[in-house]
């Protein structure tokens, strides 16, 4: 069977609409990254809703320094806070997507409340530099800046420290994974679950499923290795890439935190997702996997309303509450 007839109907539904509404090959062709920016940002804004107070859910900027002895502007912390929520209350760190290349906190504005509603949980969303013009380890610093900053101020944030969860989709998988690696080996703040969502992991773009999959015009291996390019520049397709860059490359998964990962069975990271997965399982990390049958990457985002989309949502929402609030479905 052909691969576009495996995807689930209402998510193909929804990606030929898209094809029809931008021409050409969707994401999966477009060689210009300044290209793909604009295209993804016109995806992101079909979602997006006004950056501002939602009736249940608090929105404000926390700016957070780097660290000693490094230098640049602080990184911008977007922090959603459902009203009914406690104090202290559990926290998510969100990661946004976009292939290392694209994406900001504002086009995720729309999923960051959506998750800090139908989770109870804060959710911090962290703005990161993007390649090629910031790449390695520019974005990962930001990312352990922002855990570092709120973990770090969690009394004026009114979250619980020992409560802080990292999420991540896609390249925001692979930046979640290398914070949490960071973390442990630098014994930073303590993480209490780890989420990775279609995560972004291996470089080498070289299993069986990102092989067989040049996209459909959604994301492609063409595409992927183009933002691996540009966030591991000269170092990329050599042997000093660093695990923290590329966490597939982690020879040790030991002291992770429990993790959740989840991923399409047609989306071209399906196999390192699992392969990361098993090799968390193997280190004696408690991981809950995923793998749906008809799912694409980025299909989520095409079809929000469709019930693989509300599903999967579902089953994240339902793992943060037990992992941060002791909820059980």
């Amino acid at each position: 069977m052909d691969i576009r007839e495996r995807i689930d109907a209402q998510v193909r539904t929804r990606l030929d609409q898209y094809l029809r509404l931008v021409g050409g090959g969707g994401l999966s062709g477009i060689a210009d990254i300044p290209e793909r920016r604009r295209r993804q940002a016109e995806l992101a804004a079909l979602r997006a809703g006004p950056v501002a107070d939602a009736a249940d859910v608090a929105v404000h900027d926390v700016p957070i320094a780097h660290g000693a002895g490094t230098r640049g502007e602080p990184v911008l912390v977007r922090v959603y806070r459902p009203r009914a929520a406690t104090t202290p209350a559990p926290c998510v760190c969100y990661v946004h997507g976009g292939g290392m290349v694209a994406g900001s906190v504002a086009g995720d504005h729309g999923k960051a409340t959506a998750l800090a509603r139908e989770t109870g949980c804060v959710v911090a969303s962290v703005e990161y530099r993007l390649a090629p013009e910031h790449p390695y380890p520019a974005a990962l610093d930001d990312c352990y800046a922002g855990l570092t900053g709120i973990a770090d101020r969690h009394r004026e944030l009114g979250i619980d420290p020992d409560r802080i969860a990292l999420y991540g989709a896609s390249a925001g998988g692979c930046l979640a994974a290398g914070t949490a690696l960071l973390a442990r080996d630098r014994g930073g703040p303590g993480i209490a679950h780890l989420m990775l969502v279609s995560p972004m992991l291996d470089d080498r773009s070289s299993t069986p499923s990102a092989l067989a999959n040049t996209g459909f015009g959604a994301w492609s291996r063409e595409a992927n290795i183009q933002s691996w390019q540009a966030w591991l520049g000269g170092d990329f397709g050599t042997g000093r890439v660093s695990p923290y860059a590329a966490p597939a490359r982690a020879g040790d998964l030991a002291g992770l935190p429990p993790a959740y990962v989840d991923v399409g069975d047609l989306d071209l990271f399906r196999d390192e997702a699992v392969d990361f997965a098993r090799r968390l399982s193997w280190a004696g990390v408690p991981v809950e996997l995923h793998v749906y049958p008809g799912g694409i990457h980025g299909g989520e985002n095409l079809a929000p309303d469709a019930e693989l989309s509300v599903r999967v949502r579902g089953y994240r929402r339902d793992a943060l509450r037990r992992a941060l609030r002791g909820e059980t479905p």
